[in-house]
């Protein structure tokens, strides 16, 4: 196949992407499994906002506090200042933020020091991520393939020209194309215990190390304090932060409280572990008995709905909760247009850094981060579009990209923890 762009996942950095785009180009999204299965679609808490300027260096320091101050500042800045645009834009396709007499309603989450976070009940990324696939859908320019997994790219003198993969029988294929963004989303196929579908499994990372595409801050994994337990297999249900910040509290197995449950995700799973360990017991509890009944059900239906199908009243009981693999704070290395290391080639979303997130991500701003640099990648593109003199064919070995497959995970997961032990021993060291 040719087209002229190529975007890898149709998660909110992809689609929006492809909304941003020259309309003259024509975009061809592949994605691993249906369209509507991406990590967006999970999202529960919300999106921040800058509300007004007044609320700007709060905002900014609530994101550098909660990264360690490892972030990224001019990447911050951009997202602020780029959100209120981000917004206006999603109201336009549709998305439905929670209103009351006309004006926007805001939560507050862990980590931040001040209500900034819109959203629609408990199902923000499903609001966001359905209205920009629907509005996708509906763009001449673009094709949207689905079942399709993305096992290389096309490669010359660090030069992408397109991608590799194969549908869901097996049948290789390369899409040529003069510039490729990469949006496959994060890493929580590789792990046990994890928030993510399982078929996000970093595959973007894998085909970068074997190109030398820089990588940045892979060993900067977040874990979610609060996963409901489970001993089933599969995702683990997220019980979102905005529940703690509307007042929910965490006790031990002796029912008593141990923690501050608005202090940043890393430093609240790290306590509920030490509980955990200490109690030798698999989970903590989380009562939501401090919010309003009425609340819970019309803020939080669906995590309201999802634990009285696994056997949970949250109006009358505790339930039980663990930490999960979350969010991939690192990624490919990109600028502050999104584009990598590699000519031609863009990243976007939770497979990309841009050091906006340092060693550990704010409440709410991934679905902010995704589609700022999502929309930047877009306009760069089209702003320095030049065609691509590639022209040779392109054959898919299938016996290569069989054993490929069978190793990738194993070769990402080798070199985050390589990362993870330069990193220890460099703090050692210091």
């Amino acid at each position: 196949m040719k087209t002229d762009i190529v975007i890898a996942g149709s998660g909110v950095g992809g689609l929006y992407c492809a909304m941003n785009l020259p309309r003259d180009k024509k975009i061809i999204i592949v994605t691993k499994e249906a369209a509507d299965k991406s990590d967006s679609f999970l999202a529960q808490g919300g999106i921040c906002v800058l509300k007004s300027e007044d609320d700007y260096d709060s905002y900014f320091e609530d994101t550098m506090r909660a990264g360690h101050y490892e972030n990224n500042k001019q990447s911050v800045e951009i997202m602020i200042r780029s959100s209120r645009g981000v917004i206006d834009d999603l109201e336009k396709t549709g998305v439905r933020f929670t209103k009351r007499d006309g004006e926007f309603v805001y939560t507050k989450e862990g980590g931040h020091s001040a209500p900034r976070i819109l959203f629609h009940e408990d199902v923000t990324g499903k609001e966001i991520t359905s209205h920009l696939l629907n509005a996708v859908r509906k763009l001449d320019n673009v094709t949207i393939v689905e079942h399709f997994t993305m096992v290389d790219i096309i490669e010359r003198g660090n030069e992408c020209f397109g991608i590799i993969g194969h549908d869901e029988n097996g049948k290789f294929r390369s899409i040529k194309a003069d510039y490729t963004v990469f949006a496959t989303g994060g890493i929580g196929g590789l792990y046990k215990n994890s928030t993510n579908y399982r078929h996000l499994t970093g595959d973007a990372l894998a085909i970068a190390l074997r190109h030398d595409i820089k990588l940045k801050n892979i060993d900067y994994i977040q874990i979610h304090p609060t996963t409901l337990y489970s001993r089933k297999r599969g995702r683990r249900f997220l019980i979102s932060e905005s529940v703690r910040g509307e007042g929910a509290v965490l006790f031990n197995s002796h029912m008593r409280r141990f923690v501050d449950e608005l202090l940043p995700r890393d430093v609240v799973a790290k306590a509920i572990f030490e509980e955990m360990e200490k109690d030798e017991k698999p989970y903590v509890w989380l009562s939501m008995k401090p919010i309003p009944t009425e609340m819970i059900k019309n803020h939080f239906p669906n995590i309201y709905r999802h634990c009285i199908e696994e056997g949970y009243d949250v109006t009358k009981e505790s339930i039980p909760v663990v930490p999960s693999q979350h969010y991939f704070m690192g990624g490919i290395d990109v600028d502050k247009y999104s584009a990598t290391s590699m000519k031609r080639l863009y990243a976007v979303g939770e497979t990309a850094c841009n050091g906006v997130h340092g060693r550990n991500r704010l409440a709410s701003n991934s679905l902010l981060e995704s589609l700022v640099f999502a929309k930047r990648a877009a306009k760069r593109i089209g702003e320095t579009y030049s065609p691509s003199e590639f022209t040779e064919n392109v054959r898919a070995d299938g016996r290569r990209y069989e054993e490929y497959q069978k190793i990738y995970k194993a070769e990402v997961l080798d070199a985050i923890e390589k990362e993870r032990e330069k990193n220890e021993r460099h703090n050692n060291e210091a």
